[in-house]
């Protein structure tokens, strides 16, 4: 743990590479060619001598209104390249300029990058997987949910292959956009007012009920005092385990929404280390 917080450290202090964006030619449906039109990931690949060949994309969560890029964008990233995995913080489509289903296809565009230009970053296109904060976590749930296998007959050769991410991790996610707990911010940014009001979108977008046979293995990680409930967590997992999908959950009693990887707090600092070794049980950490 102490080697990973001291790269993370070292890190932090290096200039952010620069963004790639998801579609060069702009993205379908932008209502601009501002940044904010423009959805991208920005690639952190782990040190030569580290690095695993697994790959992330990070999600960082702010309501679907915002990005909070630091703690729960770069730094995750730089974290992932402590344990040998290149991170990819993704810049989604935000409410209330763009509603559903933009974010949708920007966390399956990203996917669909990373693993279309595999060999450029040397990943192995069998453990890509995606990792969201909040309603960050609502869109790594989106993602572990909603897939395709590509379009083999497609011009664009990034559309020929799979969105489905390997595995999926949630911090402190939002999840249901139809419990009593929904957290209604979240869901007024993605759905705007007209989709607000339609239960059967709100339920196809509630990861809780889409789960599959052929949903990833999933991480998830709340708070017992969070704001965001961690029933959002709980029930996810309980849907996992139920359709049989290898899953992990931790919730801790104490802490904030919105402590990204805890490292400030003597007890969630700790939490990063059970995510580590849950990757490595599940065999994405080799090399």
């Amino acid at each position: 743990m102490a080697r990973a917080v001291g790269l993370l450290i070292l890190l932090l202090g290096a200039r952010a590479p620069a963004p790639e964006y998801l579609w060069p030619a702009g993205a379908p449906g932008a209502l601009g060619e501002e940044e904010r039109d423009r959805p991208s990931i920005t690639p952190f690949l782990a040190p030569e001598d580290r690095a695993t060949g697994a790959a992330c994309i990070v999600c960082p969560g702010g309501g679907y209104g915002a990005l909070m890029t630091s703690y729960e964008g770069d730094e995750i990233a730089q974290w992932l390249n402590g344990i040998g995995v290149h991170g990819f913080v993704l810049r989604y489509r935000l409410g209330p300029r763009y509603h559903h289903p933009a974010m949708m296809n920007d966390i399956q565009r990203a996917l669909r990058t990373v693993r279309a230009r595999a060999a450029q970053w040397k990943v192995d296109p069998d453990r890509i997987g995606v990792w969201g904060f909040s309603a960050g976590g609502h869109l790594a749930a989106t993602a572990a949910t909603h897939f395709d296998d590509g379009r083999a007959g497609a011009e664009d050769p990034v559309e020929r292959v799979s969105s489905r991410p390997n595995y999926a991790i949630m911090t402190y996610p939002v999840i249901s956009l139809v419990a009593p707990y929904t957290h209604q911010g979240s869901m007024k940014n993605l759905l705007g007012d007209a989709g607000v009001k339609d239960l059967a979108l709100r339920e196809f977008l509630s990861p809780e009920k889409q789960v599959t046979p052929k949903t990833p293995p999933c991480f998830l990680m709340h708070t017992w005092e969070d704001k965001v409930p961690a029933e959002n967590s709980i029930d996810f997992y309980l849907a996992l385990r139920q359709a049989k999908i290898p899953a992990e959950l931790h919730v801790y009693e104490k802490g904030p929404h919105g402590y990204g990887l805890g490292l400030k707090d003597p007890v969630l600092k700790s939490w990063p280390e059970r995510l580590t070794d849950w990757l490595r049980v599940r065999g994405i950490l080799r090399k």
